[in-house]
């Protein structure tokens, strides 16, 4: 019988998650300090945004894909496989959540394994067959047990809460700084700085949640492949989303790429440059997969 212990512990990921939080700790607080300087309220209105993040970080996400939690009465398959799934895991079973979308996709989201959640589209469910399903749900809840959806979840909104404040930065730059500087060059220094400041936090803190994105996925599917001990049931599920999400209108693409980071699949397609790919490549995933598929034949 598979226990929780066989599951593997991954000494990168734990390292990458480090160096990724600290990273941005120390972008965000150099962000904080500039923001302290042209106007205190931006503290405030940081810290506010910070405490509603971590109380509602898991419902955001959700609402932010429209996916609403169903009950084992809604949704009895997709709840048995979670249950079987967390068991195999050993972590708390978390909030089960359908969206009502046709991009085929999962994600999972929390600020910990007790407060966590795993959504699919409808499209997802429509498009794979059960040993798929459960390999897709297999990888979301290995970003679970490994926590680092929960690091993803709040890198992701430092970045909100930078992008949020660059905004007032600017509205600052334009009503207000600029206007002081022809009086008071230091003023105006300072808000050049400011916006500096911001574009280096927001360029070198998507690629710090990336380069942790594109490893965690592969850590995810490793994960996935020791729960199942079936790897090839995920590579045809992500082979089947590659194909069809290459056929997927681009409209519909773009309602969802501010999730990317979170989809066990990018919709944004591969023409990203790949130091800001918040996944790697499909061929790569599949071609790792073969290879557990193989050292795990003697398990079967």
């Amino acid at each position: 019988m598979f226990q929780p212990t066989q599951f593997g512990r991954d000494n990168q990921l734990r390292a990458r998650m480090l160096i990724t939080m600290l990273g941005l700790g120390l972008l965000y607080g150099v962000f904080m300090w500039v923001a302290w300087q042209l106007n205190p309220m931006y503290l405030t209105i940081a810290v506010v945004m910070v405490v509603i993040q971590f109380s509602l970080s898991d419902k955001m996400v959700l609402a932010s894909m429209r996916a609403k939690v169903v009950s084992s009465t809604d949704a009895p398959k997709l709840h048995q496989m979670v249950d079987d799934l967390c068991m195999k895991a050993g972590i708390p079973k978390p909030k089960v959540a359908i969206s009502d979308m046709a991009t085929p996709n999962a994600f999972a989201t929390g600020r910990s394994q007790k407060h966590a959640a795993v959504a699919v589209t409808t499209g997802l469910l429509n498009l794979l067959n059960d040993d798929e399903l459960e390999a897709v749900l297999a990888h979301e809840i290995s970003h679970i047990k490994t926590k680092d959806v929960v690091v993803m979840t709040y890198a992701s909104f430092f970045l909100i809460v930078a992008a949020t404040l660059s905004s007032f930065l600017m509205f600052s730059a334009i009503f207000g700084g600029m206007g002081r500087s022809r009086n008071n060059s230091s003023a105006g220094s300072i808000i050049l700085v400011a916006l500096l400041v911001t574009f280096i936090v927001r360029i070198v803190g998507s690629m710090l949640v990336a380069t942790l994105s594109r490893y965690r996925e592969f850590s995810a599917d490793r994960g996935a492949a020791a729960l199942t001990l079936k790897p090839m049931a995920l590579a045809s599920a992500l082979q089947r989303l590659q194909d069809s999400l290459v056929i997927t209108p681009k409209q519909d693409l773009r309602k969802v790429e501010s999730m990317n980071a979170f989809f066990i699949l990018s919709a944004v397609g591969p023409g990203l440059a790949e130091l800001f790919a918040s996944h790697p490549s499909t061929t790569k995933r599949i071609q790792r997969l073969q290879q557990y598929d193989q050292q795990m034949a003697f398990l079967r």
